[in-house]
């Protein structure tokens, strides 16, 4: 008698080390720093590799969350829940932005990594930093929500705004849900189109390894590591501190919520190599949307809390903001009192969500916060300017673990979370 075996079912062949993606970025990320180091103008010259995959994966973004929000929407049978998540989202997000201000705040303080400096004020070039400061002084609050509502229905799927992807997704699954029968063909063929999209993303994402060995030539050739210098104090000091916030505040939460925070940047360090090889933590979206659904979450909590996520919960660039406007007054001898601190803080507070989802927004904001405290030189951003790439890689992997945890912890608060699914994905125990 002949026995058929299913093909389907036959455990996946494992991959050789080399065919690894995050093996492969490791290598192009230390290949871009040797040749930037030793041929500082070929690797300058690379940047369009870099440029060119953060294009390449931007381009997909856009159809990757409406897919997953209006399928996932679409299939709820309690409209409530829409409104019941984004706004546990929210004060999630809240709550840990304004932990990791405190945080950033409080380490600079006691680290003090700008003392000594001794540097005037009044000679500091603030035409470096002129651009920034216009960009900060466009993104109010009022014009940053005005800006969520698109100029048409299908516009954002074309122009690739997040959070106006993010908003018509949710009305137009919304309507679908409501509609009911009718609206089932539509979401069985949005729902089967889903497959393909990803497909699309896991090709694309061979190519990651060719955008962060362009990106990491780049940023050496065209900075150099000699041009830390005695800056390297806080850029240490970041690194360590947003290690620990990452380490014990966020462990705290996932322990909390019945999982390990270790188990959770391994199970997607893919995604985090991804974003230190290229700076730009939407390089791994869409691959981190696929992993959470994975992992137990609900298509539609992970649709809302990442996308939102990416522009409210940014605790590596919240870490970032009060650190370096402290590091900015102790390198020009400014003594701030802990009312103008204070300041600094609540400002800092709007300012991260005015200017979030724009380009370099982590320089926009800490212009907008510096711009409100009279205090403290708005030039005095020219003294970390040069640095700033060298911390951009940091801010971005605090901000993807924050996200990662973030739709785990919402998922397990709206009890859409399949735990037995989140430990064996996380524990290693079936196919990630």
């Amino acid at each position: 008698m002949d026995i058929h075996v299913d093909e389907q079912s036959q455990p996946p062949k494992k991959q050789k080390f080399y065919q690894i993606l995050y093996v492969q970025v490791i290598f192009a990320i230390i290949a871009g720093v040797t040749l930037g180091h030793f041929m500082p103008e070929l690797g300058a010259s690379l940047k369009p590799l870099g440029d060119a995959f953060i294009k390449i994966v931007k381009m997909i973004i856009a159809p990757v969350i409406f897919l997953t929000v209006v399928t996932g929407i679409a299939g709820m049978t309690n409209m409530g829940a829409v409104g019941r998540v984004t706004g546990k989202a929210m004060a999630y997000f809240l709550t840990f932005s304004t932990l990791a201000l405190i945080v950033g705040m409080i380490v600079a303080n006691l680290i003090q990594p700008g003392k000594g400096l001794n540097i005037d004020p009044a000679a500091l070039e603030g035409d470096k930093v002129s651009t920034y400061v216009e960009k900060a002084q466009d993104a109010s609050i009022v014009d940053f929500f005005m800006n969520i509502i698109p100029k048409t229905l299908i516009s954002p799927l074309a122009g690739g705004d997040i959070l106006q992807v993010l908003f018509v997704a949710v009305l137009f699954g919304l309507a679908l849900a409501a509609v009911g029968e009718k609206g089932k063909p539509i979401t069985d063929f949005l729902t089967t189109l889903t497959a393909p999209v990803f497909y699309l993303v896991g090709m694309l994402m061979k190519l990651a390894p060719i955008g962060a060995f362009g990106a990491m030539a780049y940023t050496i050739g065209a900075f150099g590591i000699s041009s830390i210098g005695n800056l390297l104090l806080l850029i240490v000091t970041f690194y360590i501190t947003s290690l620990l916030f990452v380490l014990l505040i966020l462990g705290a939460v996932a322990r909390y919520n019945g999982f390990s925070i270790i188990d959770l940047i391994r199970y997607i360090k893919d995604e985090l190599w991804l974003v230190l090889g290229t700076s730009s933590s939407e390089a791994a979206l869409p691959t981190l949307m696929n992993k959470m659904e994975k992992a137990g979450c609900e298509k539609s909590v992970v649709g809302l809390v990442i996308p939102t996520g990416y522009s409210f919960n940014l605790d590596g660039t919240n870490i970032y903001m009060t650190m370096a406007a402290l590091f900015i007054a102790q390198a020009c001898n400014i003594d701030l009192t802990i009312w103008e601190q204070i300041t600094i803080l609540l400002v800092a507070m709007i300012s991260s969500k005015g200017a979030a989802g724009v380009t370099g927004a982590g320089f926009i904001t800490l212009a907008a916060t510096l711009s409100v405290v009279p205090a403290l030189p708005v030039a005095g951003m020219a003294l970390i300017l040069g640095i700033d790439r060298f911390m951009s890689e940091c801010r971005a992997l605090t901000n993807l673990v924050g996200n990662a945890c973030a739709a785990i912890v919402v998922a397990r608060w709206d009890n859409a979370l399949d735990k037995e699914q989140l430990d064996a994905t996380l524990k290693n125990k079936v196919e990630a």
